[in-house]
């Protein structure tokens, strides 16, 4: 029998403060389903067509996809390896709430095969560019510790050579 997955979502309500009001977070499992690593989840709900460990998303993304350092609905946030997360990250973003606070969908972040959505990630960057993030952790009830380098946003239309 395989583990659930645990989908844990924030309430949409308004969010208030810096950091917002996370008090509604829920945590619910999915029995009988197959836990997700972060790389097909990720595929599955952006649309972005890459296949491989995630710290390989940015480079596999060049003449494919756009990249940049301002988050879009729908971009995916490439993680850099640090730490435990030695193959990368990647999540989804779902909503933008300002230019350093964005909700984002992933999975396999605060526990094995947990999906997460609508959590909080927050540009901690000097420069504002989303070079490093803090990410919600589900099971401590706030922000990580951890400050997590970034490649910046795959966005999830195909490159056309146009800006968006």
């Amino acid at each position: 029998m395989t583990d659930p997955i645990v989908i844990v979502s924030a309430a949409r309500t308004a969010m208030g403060g810096m950091m917002g009001d996370l008090s509604g977070l829920t945590a619910a499992p999915v029995l009988g389903a197959t836990a997700l690593q972060c790389v097909p989840y990720a595929r599955i709900v952006s649309g972005v067509e890459i296949y491989g460990d995630a710290l390989t998303w940015w480079d596999q993304a060049q003449d494919h996809y756009k990249r940049g350092s301002i988050p879009k609905k729908g971009a995916v946030l490439a993680f850099r390896p640090v730490g435990p997360m030695t193959l990368g990250h990647v999540a989804v973003v779902s909503r933008i709430l300002d230019d350093r606070r964005v909700l984002i969908r992933h999975a396999n972040w605060s526990s094995p095969g947990a999906i997460e959505e609508d959590v909080l990630a927050i540009d901690v960057s000097d420069a504002g560019d989303w070079s490093q993030a803090r990410v919600w952790h589900s099971p401590t009830g706030q922000m990580g510790a951890r400050i997590n380098p970034t490649f910046g946003f795959i966005y999830n239309r195909p490159d056309a050579n146009t800006a968006f």
